[in-house]
């Protein structure tokens, strides 16, 4: 009873943030509730491609950013290495949630990074959440936790919250990947309101600019292609509408989309 009650509380928390107009709002949310639900103190999740010397870090909650912002270079990169995960996750795709415990054994405790957390955040205990299907560098989050080790059920609501995370990640690249085509002048946020497109109806409009299929918009965006028909039918009716090709060029019109590049003005992929 208490994982069902905890994953409709997740998946409530997930569809709010799917209907988030601002991108950098959709992982505090998320991560919050997975701390709390996991009885997390705090969460560490990647906000871009991570390396030992670069990467950004979002925090949740604001004290623990506070604690990382003090960090060196040494310790941030003892940080990004991501010990023992990134070893653990290195070979094959599976993509299980495990605790650092548990996938380092003996070691954890006195290993570098586990005296680092508990030095700069007083945690004793890490649990690695991978997004489904992402590769070298692995994208997910961390949950901390002081006292005992996470429990097999918060595993196990960490393995179903999986897609979840995974699909609000999604929508969020994608998101800020449109704010900076079309620049912060363009209020793209804004336009997208007037309209009354939904994010997700934004994210999926900016896919059928791209002329793919409602197969492969369905499986970025992790949705079934019946879904995806039903973001498409609402998106022709706000914009007034009847085709994917009569829609696009309103939407650049609109400057809900960037306009078409030299190819496309000439006649190309379109």
């Amino acid at each position: 009873m208490r994982l069902e009650m905890a994953y409709e509380r997740m998946t409530a928390v997930a569809v709010a943030a799917l209907n988030e107009r601002e991108p950098e709002r959709l992982w505090p949310m998320l991560a919050g509730t997975l701390a709390d639900l996991c009885g997390g103190d705090a969460v560490i999740h990647k906000l871009d491609e991570w390396s030992a010397s670069e990467g950004t870090i979002g925090t949740v909650p604001d004290a623990a950013a506070a604690e990382l912002a003090g960090l060196g270079d040494a310790e941030l990169s003892l940080l990004r290495a991501g010990f023992p995960f990134a070893r653990h996750y290195a070979h094959g795709t599976e993509r299980t949630p495990v605790t650092a415990h548990r996938a380092a054994g003996a070691g954890w405790p006195g290993s570098p990074t586990a005296r680092l957390l508990g030095e700069i955040l007083d945690v004793d205990h890490v649990l690695g959440v991978p997004l489904p299907g992402s590769t070298t560098p692995i994208t997910g989050c961390l949950v901390y936790r002081a006292g005992g080790d996470f429990r097999d059920d918060d595993l196990a609501l960490a393995e179903r919250a999986q897609p979840l995370l995974d699909a609000v990640e999604r929508q969020r690249r994608l998101l800020e990947q449109w704010r900076r085509a079309l620049g912060p002048a363009a209020a793209p946020d804004q336009r997208a309101a007037v309209c009354s497109l939904t994010p997700r109806e934004t994210a999926v409009l900016l896919l059928l600019t791209d002329a793919l299929t409602a197969g492969t918009i369905g499986r970025r965006l992790g949705i079934s292609v019946r879904t995806v028909h039903k973001h498409v039918e609402n998106i022709y009716r706000k914009l007034g509408t009847r085709d994917r090709v009569g829609t696009v060029l309103r939407a650049q019109r609109l400057g809900l989309v960037p306009p078409p590049g030299p190819a496309e003005a000439r006649g190309g992929p379109w």
